[in-house]
């Protein structure tokens, strides 16, 4: 199909991922025990006809999921390293496969970053980023320079950034739409909470914002299932909607809604598991679970 353009979840996981780092309670056991049962940081990788392949946010697990990529869609297999990578914000699972691109590693040479005028002041700022800018590893393309998105573009897909409120310490965090010929797709895998979400968007509902977008697939923020899933810790230092919440807000799914997708799934969050009380009820209100590997043509 001329212009298609296929998107695939190269992982599920929160930053930490799973099992996480210093965790030896049962979430994590059976994904230490069971390899298969282990999940990345969340990412996509998103291929074009005409040889085009976009990575959005890199991980530690970098390596794991470019071959799950060349794996899930022959297109990726055409490179090597993606031909540009986007970047929604500065927290820990997001960037910190950066480094993989520089000379330890894949070595890259120039490979567009695009990403907010806040993150690509990031790079001016941290040594080591700075280093893979000044040794041409890495060019920082800020995309508040340019229109992202054309009236009438020549090429798909279009990645339309949207801005949205998340824990600030390191700049600013945005969403995107990503837009084929077709179909258009919501990554959103964080922000602290629906309410300011969006009031800043000027909508009162969750369908109502997904529609003014006109998205056909959503991949939301599912971090927690419920605010009790963290032992030890302020849960308010770590802001993200819950999955129950979230599914307080929608309800079940209606003939005309889209496909909303659960990721970026806490180690906690019972929704690793698919046999699991939250999952059936989840699944039982008609919306899903991210699993690493699907794939959306749009």
């Amino acid at each position: 199909m001329h212009g298609a353009v296929r998107v695939t979840l190269l992982g599920i996981a929160q930053d930490g991922g799973r099992p996480q780092a210093g965790c030896t309670a049962a979430c994590c056991e059976e994904a230490i025990n069971n390899a298969n049962l282990a999940t990345s940081p969340v990412s996509l990788g998103i291929t074009t006809a005409d040889g085009k392949t976009i990575l959005i946010d890199a991980t530690r697990h970098l390596a794991a999921q470019l071959n799950l990529w060349r794996a899930s869609d022959i297109q990726a297999s055409s490179g090597e390293i993606p031909t540009e990578l986007w970047l929604t914000h500065a927290h820990l699972g997001h960037i910190d496969g950066l480094g993989l691109f520089g000379p330890e590693s894949i070595s890259a040479h120039r490979l567009p970053i695009h990403c907010s005028a806040a993150m690509a002041k990031l790079f001016t700022e941290f040594p080591q980023w700075r280093s893979l800018v000044n040794r041409k590893h890495l060019k920082v393309n800020n995309w508040s320079e340019y229109n992202s998105e054309p009236n009438t573009p020549e090429t798909y897909p279009i990645i339309t950034p949207v801005s949205v409120p998340h824990r600030a310490e390191f700049g600013d965090t945005h969403a995107f739409i990503i837009s084929g010929e077709y179909r258009r797709l919501l990554y959103l895998p964080d922000h602290d909470s629906w309410a300011e979400t969006l009031e800043i968007h000027g909508v009162t509902s969750i369908r109502e914002w997904l529609q003014n977008l006109r998205i056909d697939i959503a991949l939301l923020d599912g971090t927690f299932w419920s605010d009790q899933e963290l032992t030890g810790r302020d849960q308010a230092e770590v802001p993200h909607p819950t999955v129950s919440g979230s599914l307080a807000r929608l309800g079940d799914r209606e003939e005309n809604d889209p496909r909303i997708i659960f990721i970026h799934l806490n180690h906690t969050n019972p929704l690793h598991n698919n046999d699991s009380t939250e999952a059936k009820i989840l699944q039982n209100s008609g919306w899903e679970i991210g699993a690493e590997g699907m794939v959306f043509d749009l």
